[in-house]
């Protein structure tokens, strides 16, 4: 590799490419030119020469193309490779590209879809000094060997190139590296008193946010916008002192105070000419000025590493540290701890920045023993490994390297494993819930088509063919657009009136989704900004316009004042950066919106919007400021807040004090000039009339009839505080929306009922007793009440989408929440993904598209993912009024096919659970538990045969225990003791309640005794004349009080049940007609309940019918009697083939049966996972 590294730093000319290939990877010498005397002169033109052929291998071609341009254009790129697969659309081989003066130089891999050679990523690595450590372990692996010399093929070496420029990879182990950091420095770090601490009494919030700090300021270095020697080793050793970088057990943190610090909040974040050091003694609290002038050679000089650094603003680089309290008796906050006070100051020692690699053991940390052994290395070597580009990738261009987006994946992983709800670390399932790149873009684009759709067809009633012209619009591969002059106004006004918000933002990836396709489509609809410059200005005018009708003379002009220097501000903004500089600061400042419950996610989607803006800033080294606009306030877009928890408001508001709109319209002025504001002085002159106006506005709610205490915790949100985090969310309130937003979009957290922290506890009970929520119902998943609140929170025909787990589809308590979306949304659209493994934890996935409009003639669109994400297979539909929960099934709805008179099989049988045998929690709490009354082995007490859901096979149980039974405890003081004769009757079916993927059902001859794990089935005459409650739920007698005429007669069920043999039911249970019909209707991929097996048709034929059946399943009975693993499958194969008959089924039309003898291991196989009760 050192080989590689050699050439790649020394690489400035096509015959480095061909010495790389050839000489060291053993590629094929070649030469000659690609023919281009057929190509349009414009793409000709974009090269200074024809493509060179530098090497080759078994029709596998390295080019070389010289563009004609100053700089790596990929669009140049992208034209000049169509045409070469127009030329040749077998193309198989890689692209060097350089500019024309050879100083930049970059390899391009060419990924198709398979049969699509038009459908091209463009996947690029920078070669040259800075990018040398990730294109040589990437490249390392193109090396052809020479045992394969002659036998791989060009499509091999092709999938060989795919893997080497794989982002995804980078990504992997560059989070690999960030993590194991993270936990070493957890061991080591010590932030001050005041800083969040977390149960085992360690740093988590500000590591986190130390890191995120520093990748900002990595993005910021490859902007060039920071010197090199901040971070060289052998630098810092000549300007510090006390500098120990290699000693282990020195504490000393002289990189991090000297360095760090220093650049962090006296430098980012204060003005180039305001820049001095502390004076001694002076100056406390005053986190403007430098510190730690002892740390520092030579200190006079130490000002020249920080001199031409610009500042940024923005409050990612604001010192925490304050003083509260009153002014006669002041209380010092240390959060960071920026301060000549050695009490007052952290410990980050500097070995964790350059210290060399060892091995830990973070097992611990991570909750698995093959994490004994993992390397570590300083922060600084490992962000110098990677490489770092501004560029945003699309879906059509990456670059091999950390862009933002990536970055932003890293720190969503980070949170992952730091979860302060549940208390939880990493454990085995860090990272797996960041939401994939080609989740996020399609999600973003089927929202904001179905918003500018319908803005359209309202505006244009008349106008054709509106959802082809916007996906034409949103598609990177198409060129122009197809709208009309009047259209293309009317979507930049729609585009500029959006409101989006992420109710669970995490690292920002759907709001930056939502910037980048906006930003992309502004472009197409006005690519000189004419239109969106004129919305951002009249906006401006019609503030002013307002601002002159105030009345008060003092705050009229100093409005006016500060409108007309915005509208300055926005001149500087188009003019002296890119055009998407424009485009991106007014979508976020006017539509983008986020809602975090941890204020350290907060923070970090905040910096993935100021990465994205520095992006497209242009660096003036002769301009103020080196010509770098600092960067947006955003802590009025993006909140730290429990989005689920509403205000409470009063039920009725029959008048409100004119007083209230005119503050609030001045609050949200407040909050317009604090978005903007540069300065320090300006931000804290902003933020204290924020908090006087709230105060004043609560007071005046509570006269008008707010309770007391909602009033106040209005007055007390303070979006300032980046270490709070709200207890509530109100968009009006925070974000001055008073009718909500066009689209909710995001992925909201997947937490279990039973999930056993006390933050998920106090939080469900929070949710329950503010009585906002009506789609909640038996154990609820936590995604259940943001589907919900996403919903509420949209205006008018505003969309919403999430990805959740697909328990949604089949779980029970999604049933209630199923129906409620059927009567009061639309539901345009349900992507069902359990085919596709989209995150890396054990969690499939359905993404739901709902309207806030009338969807009772709409049909919605169904849409199985099949093998991989896109590869969509479309479900039958109808009119939702006619639709049940059936239509959130991602199967077709079977069942209608039967040509036979059946019965349920709840018509048939009692179904019920089995009993829990732990000691009531009432009668009994805490006195015994299942293993105090459950033996392997039979005694006078324990005299019960007994079963938990894994002794259950397939036809018998496999084996059994015993329970105490018949005395004082057991079982009248069991948990859930059901009744006795449900353990009595001489013939009962039980089957395992979570069997995965195919039911286990067997007959039970032994009076067993089952629980929960398992599902009993007790024919309705083997229970005749026994009354209790738990039989009154499903059916009562005539005459039985209280009368219940919607529940059925047990006479009647008992007559119909004396038709049925428990071995026919059997039978008909275990078949493949059975298991179909439970696949297409039962509502977990792992479950089967009660409910499920309920509404099983049962073929209702005479007894001579049955019989054949009953004989054959006595057959196996028996061989498995004599020996559990017999081969039965000739005999399970008949008993599919006459159930089928029985419904009347084709069998090769309807593809019920298996064609084949089926195998008893096959059918009754458990896929890894599931559980066996």
């Amino acid at each position: 590799m050192l080989i590689i590294q050699g050439i790649l730093r020394s690489f400035s000319s096509a015959e480095h490419g061909r010495k790389l290939f050839c000489d060291v990877l053993n590629y094929d010498y070649a030469s000659g030119e690609w023919p281009v005397t057929k190509w349009p002169d414009s793409i000709r033109n974009l090269l200074t020469n024809p493509p060179a052929l530098l090497a080759h291998h078994n029709g596998f071609k390295i080019l070389y193309g010289q563009l004609s341009s100053d700089s790596l254009l990929r669009s140049a790129e992208r034209q000049i490779i169509q045409r070469l697969f127009k030329d040749d659309p077998t193309f198989r081989g890689l692209l060097i590209f350089s500019d024309r003066s050879e100083k930049q130089w970059e390899l391009v891999n060419i990924k198709t879809r398979e049969h699509d050679s038009r459908h091209m990523v463009l996947r690029r690595m920078k070669i040259g000094m800075e990018a040398v450590r990730t294109a040589t372990e990437r490249l390392a692996t193109l090396e052809i060997g020479e045992v394969e010399e002659s036998s791989i093929a060009a499509e091999e070496i092709q999938a060989r190139h795919e893997k080497a420029f794989d982002v995804e990879t980078v990504t992997k182990a560059f989070f690999i590296d960030i993590a194991n950091w993270y936990f070493w420095a957890l061991k080591h770090a010590r932030f001050p008193k005041d800083a969040p601490k977390e149960k085992d009494g360690r740093d988590h919030v500000s590591v986190i946010r130390l890191i995120t700090r520093l990748i900002f300021c990595w993005f910021m270095k490859q902007k060039n916008l920071l010197p090199d020697d901040l971070f060289n080793e052998r630098r810092l050793a000549e300007l510090l002192i006390g500098f120990a970088p290699r000693n282990m057990s020195d504490n000393h943190s002289v990189f991090y105070k000297a360095i760090l610090q220093n650049l962090f909040f006296a430098t980012l974040n204060t003005e180039m000419n305001k820049r001095a050091w502390r004076r001694d003694e002076q100056n406390f609290m005053a986190h403007s000025l430098y510190r730690h002038r002892v740390l520092f050679i030579h200190p006079d000089k130490a000002l020249a590493l920080f001199r031409n650094i610009p500042f940024l603003n923005g409050g990612l680089f604001e010192c925490l540290d304050k003083i509260m309290g009153a002014k006669d008796e002041p209380i010092y906050v240390r959060i960071d701890g920026f301060s000549d006070r050695t009490d007052s100051q952290p410990t980050v020692p500097d070995f964790l920045f350059f210290g060399g690699e060892q091995e830990l053991d973070l097992s611990q940390e991570y909750g698995d023993k093959k994490f004994k052994k993992v390397k570590v290395r300083g922060l600084i070597h490992t962000l110098n490994h990677y490489h770092f580009t501004v560029e945003e990738s699309t879906p059509l261009e990456e670059e091999v390297a950390l862009d933002p987006e990536l970055a932003g994946k890293i720190f969503e992983n980070l949170l992952a494993a730091y979860n302060p709800e549940t208390g939880t670390t990493a454990r085995k399932q860090t990272g797996s819930f960041y939401t994939p790149r080609e989740i996020v873009n399609y999600m973003v684009d089927e929202a904001l088509i179905a918003y500018l759709k319908g803005k359209l067809e309202h505006e244009f009633p008349e106008a054709s063919e509106i959802e082809g012209r916007l996906r034409n619009l949103f598609s990177y591969d198409e060129e122009g657009h197809l709208f009309t002059e009047t259209e293309v106004e009317a979507l930049v006004r729609s585009i500029d009136q959006l409101k989006v918000l992420d109710p669970a933002v995490g690292s920002g990836a759907f709001p930056m989704g939502i910037l980048h396709k906006l930003v992309f489509v502004l472009g197409r609809l006005d690519p000189r900004n004419e239109r969106w410059k004129e919305r951002q200005r009249q906006r401006l005018q019609d503030a002013i316009s307002a601002a002159e009708r105030i009345e008060e003379g003092t705050i009229r002009e100093h409005t006016l004042n500060e409108l007309e220097q915005q509208i300055a501000s926005l001149e500087d903004a188009f003019e002296k950066n890119t055009l998407d500089y424009g485009r991106k600061l007014y979508l976020i400042e006017n539509s983008l919106y986020g809602v975090d419950i941890q204020p350290i996610a907060v923070q970090i989607a905040k910096m993935r919007f100021f990465i994205s803006l520095i992006a497209d800033q242009k660096v003036d080294t002769s301009a103020e400021n080196l010509g770098v606009r600092p960067l947006p306030n955003l802590e009025t877009k993006l909140v730290a807040a429990n989005t689920l928890i509403g205000i409470e408001k009063p039920e009725q508001m029959v008048f409100r004090s004119p007083r209230i709109g005119e503050l609030e319209a001045e609050l949200g002025r407040v909050r317009e000039r604090h978005f903007l504001a540069k300065t320090t002085t300006t931000k804290n002159k902003c933020r204290d009339q924020d908090r006087k106006l709230r105060t004043e506005i609560a007071e005046l709610l509570e006269k008008d009839g707010w309770r007391k205490p909602v009033a106040k915790q209005l007055a007390a949100w303070d979006p300032y505080d980046q270490n709070a985090s709200s207890g509530f969310f109100d968009p009006e309130w925070m974000f001055g929306l008073e009718h909500g937003f066009d689209i909710t979009i995001g992925n909201p957290p997947y937490i279990r009922a039973d999930e056993q922290s006390e933050w998920n506890r106090n939080q469900r009970e929070r949710i329950l007793t503010s009585k906002q929520y009506e789609t909640l119902w038996e154990k609820w998943d936590f995604y259940i009440p943001f589907i919900e609140r996403s919903y509420k929170l949209l205006r008018p025909n505003g969309v919403s989408t999430h990805i959740v787990s697909d328990a949604f589809c089949h779980s029970k308590y999604a049933q209630k929440p199923q129906e409620w979306f059927l009567k009061h949304a639309r539901i345009l659209r349900l992507d069902f993904c359990a085919d596709v493994k989209i995150f890396d934890a054990a969690v499939h996935n359905v993404i739901y598209f709902f309207q806030k409009a009338n969807g009772l003639c709409w049909k919605p669109e169904r849409r199985v993912h099949q093998g991989s994400f896109g590869n969509v297979m479309m479900l039958q539909s109808g009119d939702q009024k006619d639709m049940t929960h059936r239509v959130f099934f991602p199967e077709e709805i079977t069942g209608k096919n039967l040509n036979c008179k059946t019965v349920t099989l709840d018509t048939i049988c009692y179904i019920s659970y089995g009993l829990r045998p732990n000691s009531d929690e009432k009668e009994a709490k805490g006195e015994f538990t299942t293993s105090d009354v459950v033996t392997p082995t039979r005694d006078s007490i324990h005299c019960k045969p007994y079963v938990e859901g894994k002794h259950l096979g397939p036809w018998l149980p496999v084996t059994n225990l015993w329970i105490e039974w018949g005395t004082n405890r057991a079982p009248s003081r069991f948990c859930r003791p059901t009744f006795p004769e449900l353990y009595k009757v001489p013939e009962k079916i039980l089957a395992q309640r979570s069997p995965g993927p195919d039911p286990v059902i067997c007959l039970d001859k032994n009076c067993l005794v089952f629980t929960p794990a398992s599902v009993g089935f007790v024919i309705w005459h083997e229970l005749s004349g026994i009354r209790n409650k738990s039989l009154k739920k499903a059916a009562r007698y005539r005459g039985e009080n209280p009368p219940r005429p919607d529940l059925p007669k047990r006479e009647e069920l008992e007559a119909i049940s004396r038709r049925f043999s428990a071995k026919y039911l059997l039978g008909v249970m275990n078949s493949s007609a059975a298991r179909n019909f439970l696949r297409a209707n039962r509502r977990s991929n792992i479950h089967l309940y009660p409910d499920d097996w309920k509404k099983l048709p049962i073929p209702d034929v005479p007894q001579f019918k049955q019989q054949p059946i009953v004989e054959l399943v006595d057959r196996i009975l028996e061989a498995k009697k004599n020996d559990p693993s017999a081969e039965i499958s000739q005999m399970e194969h008949q008993i599919d083939l006459m159930v089928s008959q029985l419904y009347s089924m084709d069998i090769q039309e309807n593809n019920t049966v298996e064609e084949g003898p089926s195998h008893a291991s096959a059918r009754h196989h458990r896929q890894p996972g599931a559980k066996a009760g």
